[in-house]
């Protein structure tokens, strides 16, 4: 048996492919090649940790404790129970006009004028009528006095024997008449005094008066105008002014006839008008008028204010909240309020995540919220401010967010 060869167990020193420099650059590329893919991983793991919460946003606003215990809300309008479209019986040219929007007027104010000179001559002329009357009363008494004088003295001579029965009889005659006459006399001062009265009642017919406490809402009318009673004349004018008397300002407002069994004559309402947001007025219930719109299924229930406002007006529109009970003072001031989703949990504290400009969250603790009506209570914010909704356990404080495109 041959020795084996063992040349071929040599290693050759000067071969590449097992030269430790190349070993340590294969080994380098690789090391390095690792790095990189640890540190883009960290890179991504940290950029994904940063990377800021989607998250839906609402505002915080105010809300009113009132709102827990609203029975039913409705809208209607502003309206004045007592009102009128001031007109006259008479017919003529507007002369006068006195007051113009938003003048305020008393009973029995005189606010226009027609013209009425000839009532006025035609006034003259039957208290004329009337006195004249009278002085012919007084001179019919005066005769009437004479007769009764002469009748008395015939009765005492025919006594006496010294006139005749026929003396006597015209004596009695003459007096009855004069008592005729007197009293046809009484009775002409009585038509006379009606005339009189008649022209007087024309002539205050084209004075226009404001029949009731109020406010001027609308002019109609302009001096020059033709007034008529029912402005049936082409190019008249029926009302001047219209007025309305705001004492009795109360708010109509549509209840559908479905909700309708909630509502009680005297149930306390508190009143919200549209020009005013921030304004709320406390009423009750005066009346439910007993007819349904068919159109709209509705009844007309009349609001009255128990708390009153310059500032209310005929016709403003108005929302009505038909409450369980009166309200208390405390319960009538506004609070801040989120919607329920904004409120999470952390640990033992209720916290909403405010918003800021960047939209970097900052944690606040909100209190013991309290619901109102679809909102909750929440202390430590204002209204205005923007809060994350359904918040995820991963927003903290002071992380980043993004508003979720709705």
């Amino acid at each position: 048996m041959s020795a084996p060869d063992l040349s071929k167990l040599t290693i050759d020193r000067e071969s590449k492919a097992f030269s430790p420099k190349r070993r340590r650059k294969w080994l380098n590329k690789w090391t390095i090649g690792a790095l990189v893919v640890v540190l883009v991983g960290v890179f991504v793991a940290m950029r994904s940790a940063n990377a800021p919460v989607e998250v839906e946003v609402a505002t915080v606003t105010t809300a009113y404790p009132t709102a827990s215990f609203t029975e039913l809300n409705a809208t209607g309008r502003v309206s004045a129970f007592r009102k009128a479209a001031v007109s006259t019986k008479a017919t003529g040219r507007l002369e006068w006009l006195g007051v113009q929007e938003g003048s305020r007027v008393k009973a029995g104010e005189v606010i226009a004028r027609l013209e009425n000179l000839d009532v006025a001559a035609a006034r003259d002329s039957a208290g004329a009528g009337a006195n004249a009357a009278r002085a012919n009363l007084e001179q019919g008494e005066a005769e009437l006095r004479d007769a009764a004088a002469n009748y008395e003295r015939s009765k005492d001579l025919f006594a006496k024997k010294f006139i005749s029965e026929a003396t006597l009889d015209t004596a009695r005659a003459r007096f009855e008449k004069q008592q005729a006459t007197v009293a046809s006399l009484k009775a002409s001062i009585g038509v006379a005094e009606a005339n009189a009265r008649q022209a007087g009642v024309a002539l205050e017919q084209t004075l226009i008066r404001a029949p009731f406490d109020g406010i001027v809402l609308t002019k109609n009318a302009n001096v020059g105008d033709i007034i008529t009673p029912f402005s049936s004349a082409a190019e008249s004018k029926g009302a001047v002014v219209n007025m309305a008397d705001m004492e009795t300002l109360e708010v109509e407002a549509d209840v559908s006839e479905a909700s309708i069994s909630k509502i009680k004559v005297g149930m306390p309402t508190e009143i919200q008008l549209d020009a005013y947001p921030t304004v709320r007025l406390l009423g009750e219930v005066s009346r439910i008028v007993p007819t349904v719109d068919r159109a709209k299924a509705t009844l007309l229930v009349k609001v009255a204010f128990k708390e009153k406002d310059a500032r209310v007006l005929p016709d403003m529109s108005a929302k009505v909240a038909f409450l369980a009970r009166a309200p208390e003072a405390a319960e009538r001031k506004p609070v801040t309020a989120v919607r329920p989703e904004a409120v999470v949990k952390r640990g033992d504290r209720s916290v909403v995540y405010v918003l800021d400009a960047k939209n970097v969250a900052k944690e606040v603790a909100v209190g013991s919220p309290q619901k109102v009506g679809d909102l909750v209570t929440a202390a430590n914010v204002k209204p205005g401010d923007k809060v994350a909704l359904n918040p995820p356990e991963k927003l903290k404080d002071g992380g980043a967010a993004a508003i979720a495109k709705k």
